[in-house]
């Protein structure tokens, strides 16, 4: 009986348009590849690429998955910046797949599918998420794909469809924890909103245990190592101000995009009044929770964009049915058009990196863009200092990186420039190994001199960094260090840091 009704409710939904929406997710993903080598690394990925030369079960600041990613894809592609970002593209093209499934789960027609499949790959959540390796572009998908499953557990009533949603959970708990974040807003949307019944039963707990066993190694190595990731939580929220809201709330217009904000507003208000989504009320209440519950806790506005993407999808339902005229339609395109091409100048290095300079009108949306420029450079500089080393300075000398970005970079450009082996101090880069006796001379990128000072007999500034565009490490010294005050065991303790900078 249960499959007949099964089949039933799956012969309801309308026609999968399976040719234009893998187009569309195609389309995206050839953009995102065709782009992902014009400036370089992102500071993270230079220090997810170390990482995943030291795999471990945790780390300070993060789950397993995205060092192990950033380990196969250079195993499989090898060691360059556009290998590093090939899984990001196709996984921001599988979520672009998943966003028109939950139109179409919404009982959104062929118009509906296509519109939220174009409408996720226009949009800056989906564009960031498949530009760069980083626990976002896990996920990413992992929220869009969570939704639509449970979306497929409240329509169908199918409830063997708890045990693919724990897979999912424990996936993203490899990847980053705020996939509980989720997890919360749904069960208090489901609590609320009903229909309560999806919450009873062995299934239930089957995905509860799979997502456990799944998740469990990272969960495990942070209780035994103290739950470091409380403390990087912290670090990374602020109070609850007004400022603080205002840039939640621009976060907001700004994750899918200024153009399709109305679209998105739209399916959140229709999860909300339309009689034939009632059992789907939950969506709507669940970003309203986790949106309060970010605005309390100080959380990025970013933290809603995969529920942001789900909302999106939503909205199609209603706008497909709109743009039955030829003026919507041509309304609704244009609207598609803006906002990829503002969600592309804000997310892919599409124009020359200099177009984000201080004195540009696009200075705003530089942070991200000019993160990826300037590590060659960087490295190049400590390598000039390095040269001018005695030779018995250089068979004792290794590098420091006081941020795992500088001592990532350094890592990946260091050899090429025949630089020594690069430390680092910060989160679990200082577990990545430490500098062997003999090594008595350190140059350190990155640190203030004053911190240096205590532990070494003699430290002195040997260069200032300087770069043509606008860098974290601007005006940053080089410092020259030598004789360290203790054994490096007993002095590595004094010079490693947990947070963000």
């Amino acid at each position: 009986m249960t499959e007949i009704s099964d089949r039933t409710n799956e012969d309801r939904l309308p026609p999968l348009r399976a040719r234009p929406v893998l187009a569309v997710a195609a389309a995206m993903a050839a953009l995102l590849l065709a782009l992902s080598g014009r400036y370089g690394y992102y500071m993270d990925e230079l220090y997810f690429r170390v990482s995943g030369q030291h795999l471990a079960f945790g780390y300070v600041d993060q789950p397993p998955l995205v060092p192990l990613l950033a380990r196969a894809q250079t195993v499989l592609f090898g060691d360059t910046v556009v290998a590093i970002r090939v899984i990001p593209a196709l996984l921001a093209a599988l979520s672009v797949l998943v966003a028109a499934l939950v139109a179409r789960e919404l009982g959104g027609g062929g118009r509906a599918q296509v519109f939220a499949a174009i409408g996720a790959s226009a949009s800056l959540a989906t564009l960031s998420a498949g530009h760069v390796l980083h626990p976002t572009a896990v996920d990413h998908v992992v929220w869009v794909t969570l939704c639509w499953l449970v979306l497929r557990l409240l329509r169908t009533g199918r409830s063997r469809l708890w045990l693919p949603i724990g897979a999912v959970v424990g996936v993203g708990l490899l990847a980053k924890y705020l996939v509980v974040l989720l997890v919360l807003g749904l069960l208090a949307g489901l609590l609320l909103s009903g229909p309560r019944r999806v919450l009873r039963g062995p299934q239930l707990v089957g995905g509860i245990v799979i997502a456990a066993v799944i998740g469990g190694p990272g969960l495990v190595w942070q209780a035994v190592n103290g739950w470091p990731q409380f403390s990087m939580a912290s670090d990374l929220s602020e109070p609850l101000s007004v400022d603080s809201a205002i840039n939640f709330l621009i976060g907001q217009l700004l994750m899918i995009g200024l153009f399709l904000t109305p679209v998105w507003i739209t399916g959140l208000v229709q999860l909300l009044r339309r009689p034939q989504w009632r059992p789907y009320r939950a969506f709507a209440l669940a970003y309203l929770v986790i949106s309060v519950l970010l605005l309390v806790v100080g959380g990025f506005g970013r933290y809603t964009e995969g529920l942001l993407t789900v909302l999106l999808a939503a909205g199609c339902v209603p706008l497909a049915e709109w743009t039955r005229s030829a003026p919507r339609a041509a309304l609704a395109g244009a609207a598609v058009v803006l906002n990829a091409a503002l969600a592309i100048v804000m997310a892919l290095p599409l124009l020359p990196a200099a177009a984000y300079g201080e004195d540009s009108p696009l200075a705003m949306f530089g942070d991200a863009q000019l993160g990826q420029t300037g590590w060659p450079e960087l490295t190049a500089q400590v390598a000039t200092v390095y040269r001018g080393l005695s030779d018995a300075d250089r068979a004792h000398a290794v590098l420091l990186g006081w941020n795992y970005a500088e001592a990532g970079a350094m890592d990946r450009y260091g050899p090429e420039n025949g630089l020594p082996a690069v430390y680092g101090p910060q989160n679990s880069y200082a577990d990545f190994g430490i500098p062997p006796a003999d090594k008595t001379v350190v140059l350190a990128v990155g640190a203030d001199p004053s911190t240096l000072a205590p532990l070494f007999g003699h430290c002195e500034t040997r260069a200032t960094l300087t770069f043509p565009l606008p860098h974290l490490d601007q005006d940053k010294a080089v410092v020259l260090c030598r004789d360290p005050a203790r054994p490096w065991p007993q002095l590595w303790p004094s010079l490693r840091w947990v947070g963000t900078f």
